[in-house]
């Protein structure tokens, strides 16, 4: 019991931080292209690990380095179609979207990890889906190829999330971040590099968008703190998903929704209605459910 709330614990932290982090990015992604917030955002982070694994070197001896690539690839996938839906449609829109990531970690939870599903779990799951569905009315969400994106970021998350499960006990957490941020470091380098010799569909251009260096220090501050925050989360993260059962964690991550909420009003967005409300207190309901001894 103490791991499972530890776990919740960490998600918590970790949903408060990544959704303020979805504000900055948001304001980012209005200066510069998704794919270069993504190189930014995990350079910065790269550094920030390595000094940490420096001051302190990793106690486990690792193996299966392919699964540690695996989590990193999953990673990039999972941030660079999220930060792109929150640069094209609304912050709670894109953070709605994103929230299909536990259902898809239960289910491969349960194939690829032999999780046992209870009645309880997939009922807080209905309780948390139906909040999201809720929480998602009130911007007049239409499903459109932006949408499929995120969903589909959604679950490149779970499969990240998955792989962490397979391999925390073999490596540090800082190590399976680590991974990360130079997966999201690398690729994004190597998609500008080719960039101005392919032409590709107007739908992935996201994906190959022409480097340009930022010429504001404002913009810079902003990349700094989003690494900073962001590099948090991701630990954060790693931690909460290395607890004993990452369905219970996954019905915890939803309250990345309302903190998202929140932050988007403090930007300007409308104060949430009735039915936002409803969705949160539902998504608490669910949470509350599943963490019931």
């Amino acid at each position: 019991m103490k791991n499972l709330d530890n776990g919740i614990l960490f998600m918590l932290a970790s949903a408060l931080i990544s959704a303020l982090n979805g504000a900055l990015t948001k304001m980012l992604t209005q200066e510069m292209p998704a794919l270069e917030v993504v190189f930014f955002r995990n350079i910065l982070g790269l550094f920030i690990i390595l000094y940490a694994l420096k001051h302190t070197p990793p106690k486990l001896t690792g193996g299966k380095i392919y699964l540690l690539f695996t989590r990193g690839l999953f990673g990039f996938m999972a941030m660079i179609l999220f930060f792109y839906t929150i640069g094209t449609i609304p912050l709670g829109e894109a953070i709605t979207l994103n929230k299909t990531s536990p259902f898809f970690v239960t289910i491969l939870a349960f194939f690829l990890l032999g999780e046992r599903l209870r009645m309880r779990t997939v009922i807080a799951l209905l309780v948390g889906f139906s909040g999201v569905v809720l929480i998602s009315k009130p911007f007049g969400m239409s499903f459109s190829f932006i949408h499929i994106l995120g969903v589909l970021g959604g679950f490149f998350a779970a499969a990240a999330y998955t792989t962490i499960k397979k391999i925390k006990d073999i490596y540090d957490s800082r190590v399976i971040v680590l991974s990360f941020v130079t997966v999201g470091s690398f690729l994004p380098a190597l998609l500008f590099m080719v960039a101005p010799y392919v032409d590709v569909p107007v739908s992935l251009e996201f994906l190959f968008p022409h480097f340009v260096l930022p010429n504001s220090l404002f913009i810079y501050l902003l990349i700094g703190f989003m690494a900073l925050i962001s590099t948090l989360s991701q630990w954060l993260l790693t931690k909460a998903y290395s607890a004993k059962n990452l369905s219970i964690v996954g019905v915890i991550s939803y309250t990345n929704i309302p903190f998202a909420i929140g932050f988007g009003w403090l930007l300007g967005d409308a104060f949430p209605d009735i039915l936002t409300f409803i969705g949160i207190a539902l998504i608490v309901i669910g949470g509350v459910l599943v963490s019931r001894k």
